[in-house]
């Protein structure tokens, strides 16, 4: 790493191979430079499979979800005064098992269960983010799907809050389950029998993660029948308009889509592939009056086995005081430099967390073409799930 380094990214990781949670994974602080570079992980707080972590609004409080049978939720108060620093400040019951996404809100902090479907939320202090001491308000998943070994029963997977509503995709019963929000997840049970189901899924689709385009429409990717689904809206819920393959070549059951991105301009999603191991680049077309379509432009290989779980879209800014040649006055080449904003639109970087190889990476992505490779690559000690930026 050089001086230019100025920002860092909390990691949360799965156990090694073979062993039972608990058995020394935690929450991780890597840094990482404008250019990409990752520094050495360093291990701040152990905890049982911190697979996913998100941070409250104000910065001081990391939530982890402990993806056992049991699942839970801690809350740590997080500082970067004097190095990375976690300490706990609350911890409770998920409301399900095998918690495995949450969300953080101002006054609402959103878990969806795996195991067992159950989405649940529990308040938070605005200002600190604190949990609130009168635990968690579940609400339970119903459903099943086509795919036997996968969709036998409800499986919360993801948390979006999107315009008024709280959507959860449920990858056993496909479909997105709603429950009305205000500007925060803040939620009221469903006033209706069918309030409750935003969208449904073609059969055997599995939806696992989700983002909103521009337009209000969603794309939704299936990890079971390996595409990318656009919604459109529809009245207080939306329909399936089309769908694309996540890669070249996908193949359901071979092929697996994790979790998908929006660029900041929202004319590119990114979506990390199981089985294929790429990080594919789809270009969102605005419909001329229609519904908008997917363009797949690219698939950036990760590395054979590298099972890419998780990503994030990072903007580590550089600092020109420490690294002249990464001030775009200085060097109007250096199109990636834009002070306190990290990237320019030209370029955008990726670090993908991967289960398999039990690695971090950093993919830059050339914006105009859509083509992409991987330029660091990180061991870490215990296979990463969840990638936050700091």
């Amino acid at each position: 790493m050089t001086a230019s380094t100025s920002s860092s990214l909390w990691v949360g990781t799965y156990p090694a191979a073979g062993t039972a949670p608990g058995s020394g994974e935690g929450i991780w602080d890597v840094p990482i430079d404008a250019d990409g570079r990752l520094g050495p992980a360093r291990l701040v707080v152990t905890a049982a499979a911190p697979s996913f972590l998100a941070l409250h609004p104000s910065g001081r409080t990391l939530y982890a979800v402990s993806e056992t049978a049991a699942g839970s939720l801690t809350a740590f108060q997080a500082g970067h005064d004097d190095g990375a620093s976690l300490t706990v400040s609350g911890s409770l019951a998920s409301g399900g098992d095998d918690p495995c996404h949450v969300l953080a809100g101002k006054t609402a902090v959103w878990v969806a269960n795996y195991g067992d479907g159950v989405a649940a939320s529990v308040a938070v202090d605005p200002t600190t983010g604190d949990l609130a001491a009168d635990g968690v308000t579940t609400r339970p998943g119903a459903g099943d799907g086509p795919v036997a070994d996968r969709q036998a029963g409800p499986h919360a997977h993801f948390v979006a809050v999107v315009a008024d509503t709280v959507l959860v995709s449920d990858l056993g019963a496909d479909l997105l389950r709603r429950y009305p929000a205000g500007s925060e997840p803040e939620v009221t049970e469903p006033e209706a029998p069918g309030d409750g189901v935003a969208a449904h899924l073609p059969p055997g689709t599995g939806p696992r993660h989700l983002v909103a385009l521009p337009d209000g429409s969603l794309a939704v990717v299936g990890e079971l029948d390996a595409r990318i689904h656009v919604l459109t809206r529809d009245g207080a819920g939306w329909v399936p308009s089309s769908s694309t393959p996540v890669c070249a070549g996908a193949q359901a059951g071979t092929d697996f889509p994790a979790h998908v991105t929006l660029s900041d301009d929202g004319t590119r999603l990114h979506v990390g592939v199981r089985g294929s191991d790429v990080l594919a680049v789809h270009r969102v077309h605005a419909g001329d009056g229609g519904p908008p379509t997917l363009e797949h432009v690219a698939d950036v290989p990760l590395g054979d086995g590298a099972w890419p779980r998780h990503h994030a879209v990072v903007h580590p800014a550089a600092d020109p005081a420490a690294d002249p040649a990464a001030d775009p006055a200085a060097d109007p080449a250096v199109d990636h430099a834009v002070g306190a904003g990290g990237w320019s639109p030209a370029v955008e970087l990726v670090v993908v967390a991967l289960q398999g190889t039990s690695e971090l990476v950093s993919v830059r992505l050339d914006v105009p073409a859509g083509t992409g490779e991987v330029v660091a690559r990180s061991p870490m000690p215990t296979p990463p799930a969840c990638v936050l930026e700091s």
